[in-house]
This record gives structure tokens, C-alpha cells and sequence, in this order.
């Protein structure tokens, strides 16, 4: 069905559009000058020493695993409340993840305590993803990695430009992973960036999203080098200067957008705070953050609840959607044997409703005034 109200919008015009015509006009589309421009305005905005363009935020996340030496036999704690790629990343390597729980409903990311409890001698580091753009607690979890030796990777796809007491997302761990998928606050279709303060990471990071190849084509094309060594395994992750453009005119476009989407999320926890029955996830920060999506939680609830919920919400035109399944239930995960009982109760009780900048006060009063008639009405 065609919904009144999606669950999020293409915030794109005809700059980006430009932006794309340019660089095809340009005669350079694969990795080249956009893509260091970019990778320049992350440095600045994020205040970090080293970024590298990817060609998604999997395959950063990816990268990060191998450059902080992730392999067989080892242990990587991760949230299962999170999409695949996540914890995915650690397999890539060979190392497995071990799940841990979140802290309940109203703080839907991963929980320190829980991390600790399952550190064994076999773990080398933690992926930790800040769910919706709101900050995990980050003190408590470097804490945990410096006493124990382990790194820290930041799954910062949800929080672009999110701080955590004054540090945006992506600079308190070793390395981090951000996305440009589709609907996400900065969108390319596919794409994502590697941020990190570690010289060696960040050389390696480089090396390996192009074949290990010493010298990349535009260098070459430029005429600064005329061959090249493979100097490791390598992969294909490069992101083309197509969408590098398109990044870019997103990412000027991020701050002003992240303003209102504080204004929108604040209308929207106004009315739902109070609906009896519901907690909006993180309804206390004071953080700046993305404000990527807006998850909501029923209380004393069940799957099938939300699922006729759910329904009656899309029935009146309404998209929604759940972040997200549980990854330990996965059929490919389930051997693992995790028993995370937060986390199983959120993925059952927990439905996003639409967030972007562009929502009038009426749509969301309409949303809101949908959501409350259903739950009322759906015992």
C-alpha cells in the first residue's frame, strides 16, 4: 500500500542532484577527489584524526574488526538488539559474538553490566551500537575495555554528529562505522565512512578497502605514482565519487536538519509520555544527537499485541516499522545459545514510528492520536 505518512523521507533536492551531474561531467566517478573531500569534512566536523571513505557501513564495520585484530578463537561482545551487520563483522574475521543484553525499554542500548559479565579469557573487544543516535554509556564501557585490554568499536551508523558529554559518536572508542544507506540522517543509497584516531588503523583501513594496492587509480591517473604493490589482503570497499558527492551535499545539509529533528522528537514525546502503557526509549536525554529513527516500547505487552497494533497503525495510512529482530534469534546465531531477556522483550513490544525533519504538527498529532486510539483499543 502507498502510505500518507512513510516511515521516512529522501531529504534530497536539486543539489545533490548537481552534485551527482558534476562529478559524471567531471570525468572521474570511482574513488577520487570527492571522496577525499568528504573524508576531509569528517575529520573537521568530527574533530578525529583519520577518515576513509567505505563502500557501506558493513563493510567499515568490517574493516574495523581486522584493524583491531579480531581472528579465530577470539570473543567479541555485541549488542543482539541491532541489525546484522553488527555482529556479522565479527564473523567476517573468523572471531565469535557473544551477545549481550540491553538495559531495559527505556535505554535500549547495550548494557555495561552485562559486558562485564561476559568478558571470559577469550575476549578481545566489544561492538558497541548506539541505537536510534542516543549515546550508549560509553564512560562505563571504556572503563570496562582499559581494565580488561579490549578494543572498542563504534557502531555509529544511527548517530551522526550524536555527542556523548561533549564527544560526538564515532571518537571515544579505537575506531567507529558510520552509514549513508538510504534512510539513513546522511544518504548516498549505499556508502559509509571509517573514523579513527589510530595512525596505524587508519593506514591499514586504507590499504585494505582497495586490494592493499601502495597507490590508488586516481593517484596513478594524476600522474603522482606509475605502479603500485599489494602490500596485504585487501578487498573491494572503495565508495565512488558519485556518491561521495552526493555525501557531501548531504552532510551540509546534517546540522540544520538534526535541529529540527530535536524539535519533532520533542512534540512526539509531549504526546506519547502520555499514553499509559508506552515508554519512548531515552525520553531523558539532554544529548545532541541524530534523532535517526523513534522507537516506542508497550508495557506489560506481547508480540501479537504489537503486531495488531502494528496493523490498525498502517490501516490508517501510517508506516512503521521494528528495530529490529533480535539477531541472537537468527537461525544463524541461535546455536549460540544467548539468553537475553531485555533485549527479547523489546524486540517483541518495540515499534518505530516515522521520524524525519519534514513532519508537520499535524501529522504527528495525527500519528500519535492513531497510536493511542490503537493501543486503547487492542488489549
Amino acid at each position: 500500500m502507498a502510505y500518507k505518512i512513510p516511515l521516512f523521507n529522501l531529504n534530497f533536492d536539486e543539489r545533490e542532484a548537481q552534485a551527482a551531474y558534476d562529478t559524471i561531467k567531471s570525468g572521474w566517478i570511482s574513488t577520487g577527489p570527492r571522496n577525499a573531500e568528504l573524508e576531509k569534512m569528517f575529520i573537521d566536523l568530527w574533530k578525529v584524526n583519520y577518515a576513509v571513505s567505505m563502500s557501506n557501513c558493513t563493510d567499515a564495520l568490517h574493516v574495523c574488526c581486522i584493524v583491531c585484530g579480531f581472528g579465530p578463537g577470539d570473543e567479541v561482545i555485541c549488542p543482539s538488539l541491532t541489525f546484522a551487520a553488527s555482529c556479522n563483522c565479527i564473523r567476517y574475521v573468523g572471531a565469535t559474538p557473544v551477545f549481550a543484553d540491553i538495559i531495559g525499554p527505556d535505554h535500549i542500548n547495550i548494557d555495561p553490566v552485562d559486558i562485564e559479565r561476559k568478558i571470559t579469557n577469550k575476549t578481545k573487544g566489544i561492538v558497541v551500537v548506539h541505537m536510534a543516535g542516543f549515546p550508549a554509556h560509553m564512560d562505563e564501557i571504556m572503563m570496562i575495555a582499559k581494565k580488561h585490554n579490549l578494543k572498542v568499536i563504534e557502531d555509529a551508523c544511527h548517530g551522526p554528529l550524536s555527542e556523548y558529554k561533549g564527544k560526538k559518536l564515532g571518537t571515544i572508542g579505537d575506531c567507529a562505522a558510520f552509514s549513508f544507506f538510504s534512510n539513513k540522517n546522511i544518504s548516498t543509497g549505499e556508502g559509509g565512512m571509517f573514523i579513527t584516531n589510530n595512525e596505524e588503523m587508519a593506514k591499514k583501513a586504507r590499504l585494505i578497502r582497495s586490494h592493499g594496492m601502495s597507490t590508488m587509480s586516481y593517484q596513478r591517473a594524476s600522474g603522482h605514482a606509475t605502479e603500485y604493490d599489494i602490500t596485504c589482503l585487501g578487498y573491494n570497499f572503495r565508495m565512488d565519487d558519485i556518491r561521495a558527492a552526493i555525501a557531501i551535499e548531504q552532510l551540509k545539509k546534517l546540522p540544520a536538519d538534526l535541529q529540527t529533528r530535536i524539535q519533532v522528537r520533542k512534540q512526539y514525546v509531549d504526546r506519547l509520555s502520555r499514553i499509559e502503557g508506552v515508554v519512548v526509549p531515552f525520553a531523558d536525554n539532554t544529548e545532541f544527537v541524530s534523532n535517526y529513527i523513534l522507537p516506542v516500547v508497550l508495557l506489560d505487552s506481547c508480540r501479537d499485541r504489537r503486531n495488531k497494533i502494528r496493523e490498525n497503525i498502517h490501516a490508517a495510512g501510517i508506516q512503521t516499522s521494528v528495530h529490529y529482530p533480535a539477531a541472537h534469534r537468527f537461525s544463524t546465531y541461535r546455536e549460540l545459545g544467548a539468553v537475553l531477556p531485555q533485549t527479547e522483550y523489546v524486540t517483541d513490544n518495540e515499534i518505530t514510528l516515522p521520524m524525519y525533519a519534514a513532519l508537520t504538527e499535524e501529522q504527528i498529532n495525527f500519528i500519535c492520536d492513531t497510536f493511542e486510539k490503537s493501543v486503547k483499543e487492542v488489549k
